[in-house]
């Protein structure tokens, strides 16, 4: 069952911004590529730091962001990691409905 919730308007998330949202204790970090948006969960799956103060690398075909922490960087469209990481990132559907950015919370990528 889906339960897609507004996190954001397009306004506040141009591209090349990223914001983090709180969701049910879960905190996620929404990014806007090229007007692409995806949302993963905002933690490393190495050391649990926050993804989001990482560096944004904007590859219009594969967007990743890189752990300021190790270097492990994430694909934002399928969470697959780079070393030092091996576990994949959680990501989470993502729609836009007129102006609202909504991600659904049920389900997992």
């Amino acid at each position: 069952m889906s339960d897609f919730r507004t996190i954001a308007t397009a306004n506040q998330l141009p591209p090349g911004e990223r914001i983090v949202v709180t969701v049910d204790e879960t905190y996620i970090a929404v990014f806007n590529v090229g007007g692409n948006i995806y949302a993963i969960e905002d933690a490393c799956t190495h050391d649990d730091g926050p993804l989001a103060e990482g560096i944004l690398i904007e590859d219009a075909d594969n967007p990743k962001i890189e752990c300021d922490r190790h270097g492990a960087t994430f694909e934002l469209k399928t969470g697959k990691p780079t070393f030092p990481a091996v576990v994949p990132v959680r990501r989470f559907p993502v729609r836009v409905e007129g102006d609202a950015i909504q991600i659904d919370v049920q389900s997992l990528l």
